[in-house]
């Protein structure tokens, strides 16, 4: 393994799914990478074992080197600066990790927020607007157990700016940046996009009905979207998404190319009717989806497992938050916020059951 005598160092912050596999792979192409938990389980094991990255081709082992480091808590100052933070916790530590990092991030270096939901704002307010640049995640991948990291779905990342920036000051921008574009591809292909706050509100409509429901339901995707309801509760919250994202002026953007976002959202006619070639063109839509990412998990669900606070006020509930402030109602986002806290609460168990009370609860629906 070879290392450029000077190129960039990283520090991931969280090793649960995500930033395991960026670990892995950043650390297997000869990056300098630290990596920074506060689970004592994980970081035992990634100390003891280093890590192996499953899901995609043969098992790959990573073993912990002189450039490849874990990190129970962020390191002290004599560690140096890092080039380039990759936040990779859950939405609700993202603020906390960002204020341990800051003052170990090069003064040209930037933050890359990794997470779902519209995380950027909120770490901007913690470094500055020019320091952040947020990482649309188009591949899935899960934790069966410390130290081990299996990818469930292809794909790479979109890398841009909430910032409004001309193409030539992106561009500029992203080319001060080229290191990180060419570590990223070690995951998966990189593009960038001028219009970073529409493929956020993209992935904030499926998230809001994919992870959201996969929590509810306690299964894989592929599992529950062969269920005609679930593909309608989907409908029915991507729907409530779009409307809002249209009151906030934002254009939104394909998913990884294919998901049309505008498309998808259920019309007046298509809410009422029990069936037309429109829903069967959407539901198909959600089956091809569901199969492509079968073997993607709720990351959320994960989270709950392991005692963890939910990500579900940075998905459904930020839709509500900002539907509230146009006046609009969005009944199934609210219904599945409400029965994620009572699965985080104890109070329900994941099940497609517990999925059928929600549809069932913000009913009557057409086909």
């Amino acid at each position: 393994m070879s290392v450029p005598a000077n190129g960039p160092r990283f520090l991931v912050m969280g090793c649960g799914a995500i930033g395991g596999v960026l670990t892995g792979c950043l650390a297997e192409t000869g990056q300098d990478v630290t990596v920074v938990t506060t689970n004592e389980t994980i970081h035992a094991a990634l100390k003891d074992r280093g890590l192996t990255l499953v899901g995609e081709g043969a098992a790959r082992h990573v073993p912990t080197s002189s450039f490849f480091h874990v990190s129970f808590g962020v390191p002290d100052a004599s560690a140096g600066k890092y080039d380039y933070v990759l936040l990779a916790t859950q939405p609700p530590q993202v603020e906390e990790a960002a204020e341990m990092a800051a003052p170990l991030l090069a003064d040209q270096g930037a933050m890359i927020c990794l997470q779902n939901g519209l995380c950027e704002d909120r770490v901007a307010k913690i470094i500055g607007e020019e320091r952040v640049i947020g990482g649309v995640v188009a591949w899935g991948a899960t934790m069966p157990e410390p130290g081990l990291y299996e990818r469930t779905a292809s794909g790479g990342f979109t890398l841009g700016r909430m910032m409004e920036d001309s193409r030539a000051v992106l561009g500029a921008f992203l080319a001060r940046h080229d290191p990180l574009v060419r570590a990223l591809e070690a995951v998966g292909a990189v593009e960038t996009t001028r219009n970073l706050r529409g493929k956020r509100w993209s992935k904030l409509a499926i998230n809001c009905a994919i992870s959201s429901l996969g929590t509810i339901g306690g299964d894989r995707l592929g599992a529950l979207l062969q269920h005609r309801f679930v593909r309608r509760l989907a409908l029915e919250i991507m729907t409530e998404v779009v409307a809002v994202s249209r009151k906030e002026n934002v254009k939104l953007e394909k998913v990884s190319g294919t998901l049309d976002l505008n498309w998808i959202a259920l019309d007046e006619n298509e809410r009422r009717v029990a069936g037309s070639p429109s829903l069967v063109a959407k539901h198909g839509l959600l089956l091809a989806v569901g199969f492509r990412y079968r073997r993607m998990r709720s990351s959320m669900l994960s989270a709950i497992e392991r005692g963890r606070t939910p990500a579900v006020e940075f998905l459904n509930g930020e839709v509500i938050e900002r539907a509230r402030r146009h006046g609009l109602t969005v009944t199934t986002n609210d219904h599945v916020r409400g029965k994620v806290w009572d699965i985080a609460n104890g109070k329900a168990k994941p099940s497609l059951a517990t999925l059928r009370e929600v549809y069932e609860a913000t009913g009557p629906h057409g086909a």
